[in-house]
């Protein structure tokens, strides 16, 4: 049995929360988990609601775990709220956490850090860092209550490698990097493990906005796997992390990238 198989079979009945969950990624990691028999809280801001629900109603009639959607800004407490009592009055608690919501592909063009604005730099912070941190801190008492869990947190590898062009997102990743860590410290005694993946470029539609076919070339070739990294590359690492397997693993950031990077 692989480690992927094991830690799906872990998921039935778990319940699994994932932000930035209206489409792209974020929605693999919802059909993903539902799949393998968890029942999941989907979250993201207004503008992505109907596609949210639309993933909802398609992955809950294909028969596996139920999923809700719940519309919610991840920088509002007030929201987090209203996700947290969902989760509950749906499921019963929340047993994992997947912090998948961030400004990406909302970058825009790419500009030399001198060139960005202080509002351009707040707005991805606050999403990016603030936004995890407040979600970390929402789910924190209904874990405690199920007596543990797991928070996965996405990163990138631009944290290590200092992409050009986006210096806000890149200094946005490396405090989510710092976070998981001092999260992990912190509520270890809660039996809650923080733990963080780190992608590399993903060649999907969000990327093709930001960055043209040669650059998405290069960076295939550039890997030790020497191929495109696809959004589903991404969601062995997100389920066994999420999984009870992972239970003595906590302040780590695997890089998933096809051996583009090694840390």
């Amino acid at each position: 049995m692989t480690t992927h198989e094991k830690s799906s079979g872990e998921h039935l009945g778990r319940t699994v929360l994932v932000t930035g969950a209206g489409g792209g990624i974020g929605g693999d990691y919802v059909a993903a988990f539902a799949a393998a028999g968890a029942n999941v809280v989907a979250t993201d801001v207004a503008g992505a609601a109907d596609a949210g629900l639309a993933l909802a109603d398609e992955v809950s009639s294909a028969g596996a775990g139920k999923v809700v959607f719940v519309t919610a800004d991840v920088t509002s407490d007030a929201d987090w709220e209203t996700v947290v009592a969902t989760a509950g009055a749906e499921f019963g608690g929340i047993d994992a956490l997947v912090n998948n919501a961030a400004i990406y592909q909302g970058l825009g063009t790419k500009s030399h850090l001198t060139e960005l604005t202080t509002e351009s730099w707040d707005r991805v912070l606050t999403v990016n860092v603030r936004g995890t941190w407040q979600a970390i801190k929402a789910v924190t008492p209904a874990m405690r209550a199920r007596g543990g869990g797991r928070i996965v947190n996405i990163s990138s590898t631009v944290a290590r490698m200092g992409a050009p062009g986006f210096a806000h997102y890149v200094a946005s990743k490396a405090a989510v990097d710092g976070l998981t860590r001092a999260a992990a410290r912190e509520l270890g005694a809660d039996a809650i493990t923080v733990n963080g993946v780190a992608p590399g470029l993903v060649s999907d539609a969000a990327s093709r906005t930001l960055n043209t076919g040669d650059y998405i070339a290069a960076a295939a070739k550039g890997r030790a796997l020497g191929r495109e990294m696809t959004p589903g590359d991404l969601v062995g690492a997100v389920m066994w992390l999420a999984s009870p397997s992972s239970g003595f693993v906590t302040g780590q950031t695997v890089v998933v990238d096809g051996g583009g990077v090694f840390t």
